[in-house]
């Protein structure tokens, strides 16, 4: 709301609010980012806009918003003036303690998205020109490499429970966008001086909006997910399918990763479907953005058709099928989070099979995640499944050991229902362990 009535400072300080108490939720990182956009601090806006794709890469909304930032940026820079860091950014992200996580390589779409691999190792003949580039700062990002040496440093963690590693490597990948799209710039900036005044003016990289196609997705997209969280599932599909038609009359030339989109766009309509209760539809439009992903070899793309193939599954009992599209996602997971709930979900598959030793595997391995992701929520989560897993095997010292475990972690939480349920479960399992050992003896 305080976006719309065009009040970005407040808009920033609710987004912050909301990542205080949760530091991966989402839809704030969205609002933070797109605050940060409004407020023309379009390098800000990037970081987390990166962020955001990390932890949710199934929501396009942040693959436009890189989109539209680094626009932004390209079309800020007019002169070699105007290339200059900022003292609030780049160390003080490092300092502050910020949340800003190494990103890894996006795919996007051109023209809406675009596609760039970050390197934080130059080669010697490219030292010199991130030298010249970085200026004063290049001291600053020689000093970040000495940190990512030190092997002891690196396993630390924030206090918001981030690892050190990944908050220095996210501050050298910034670094690294930066000098990317300077160095794209420094040859026009060139050219530029050698020209008169009047032809500066007219050469000048004009300051302007996103392309229309970038504007009209980002607001369609909005409307698709408002109507779909509203529980509006008919008008979200009934939006969805309007915007395809949209996008199936656009050309390979003025949208050359048209299949990206479209593969977006079944996926919302798959998700709508589900939510009206057609399994069959639902899975068609999944699989359809499945097809599209591989043809575009699109990794973030491909996790999520997965992700939504195993759910839909997962949500009508299909547990085998579940679980056999889940683990073809693994290789495509890279945060601690994410490793955390598909972990669980495959766990829960595998107990509901009677595969109980692949659910106590997946279970531990969730429970590390949760861990290295500082979640405790999930920590809570991870533990019940080890110790139901343990249960089943007959293991009852060590399914008491994991509920008390997961007991302790909701206690932290003060969350109530969790320590209720634990407790009904955790002394009776206590009594039984009691009569196993005693009949031993």
């Amino acid at each position: 709301c305080y976006l719309k009535m065009g009040h970005s400072d407040q808009a920033l300080k609710d987004a912050e609010a909301s990542l205080k108490v949760d530091a991966t939720f989402f839809e704030g990182l969205y609002m933070k980012a797109e605050a940060l956009y409004h407020m023309a601090e379009f390098e800000f806006a990037l970081v987390f806009y990166h962020r955001g794709l990390k932890l949710r890469p199934q929501i396009q909304e942040f693959r436009l918003g890189i989109q539209k930032a680094q626009e932004a940026m390209e079309n800020s820079i007019g002169s070699p003036s105007s290339v200059k860091l900022k003292n609030k950014g780049d160390l003080a992200f490092f300092r502050k303690d910020e949340e800003v996580k190494r990103s890894k390589p996006i795919s996007a779409i051109q023209n809406l998205t675009k596609e760039k691999k970050q390197q934080s190792q130059k080669t010697p003949k490219k030292e010199k020109t991130t030298r010249q580039m970085l200026g004063e700062f290049y001291s600053d990002r020689k000093y970040l490499e000495s940190l990512m040496k030190d092997e002891d440093l690196v396993k630390g963690k924030t206090k918001g429970g981030e690892r050190l590693e990944d908050v220095i490597q996210g501050c050298l990948s910034y670094l690294d966008t930066c000098t990317d799209f300077w160095k794209q710039e420094s040859p026009i900036c060139d050219q530029e001086k050698n020209r008169k005044p009047a032809q500066q003016k007219r050469s000048k990289p004009r300051h302007g909006a996103p392309s229309e196609h970038a504007q009209f997705l980002l607001k369609s997209l909005d409307e698709i997910d408002a109507d779909l969280e509203c529980g509006n599932a008919e008008g979200s599909l009934k939006k969805a399918e309007e915007v395809m038609k949209v996008v199936q009359r656009w050309s390979d030339k003025e949208v050359p990763d048209k299949k990206e989109i479209l593969g977006g766009l079944h996926s919302c309509m798959g998700n709508a479907w589900l939510d009206l209760g057609d399994v069959d539809k639902a899975l068609e439009h999944h699989h359809k953005d499945l097809e599209l992903s591989k043809q575009c070899s699109m990794p973030e793309a491909l996790s999520r058709a997965l992700d939504n193939i195993g759910r839909v599954y997962a949500q009508t009992g299909q547990f085998e099928q579940a679980a056999e599209f889940w683990q073809k996602k693994i290789p495509l997971v890279y945060g601690a989070l994410e490793k955390t709930w598909l972990f669980h979900g495959l766990g829960c598959c595998y107990l509901m099979l009677d595969r109980h030793d692949e659910a106590r595997e997946f279970g531990l391995r969730s429970a590390a995640a949760a861990d290295e992701a500082a979640d405790e929520k999930w920590q809570i989560n991870a533990h019940v499944l080890v110790a139901q897993s343990e249960l089943k095997l007959g293991n009852f010292e060590s399914s008491v050991f994991y509920f008390e475990r997961a007991l302790t972690h909701a206690k932290l939480q003060e969350d109530d229902s969790a320590m209720e349920a634990i407790q009904k479960v955790s002394p009776v399992l206590s009594s039984v362990s009691f009569c196993c050992l005693f009949s031993s003896i």
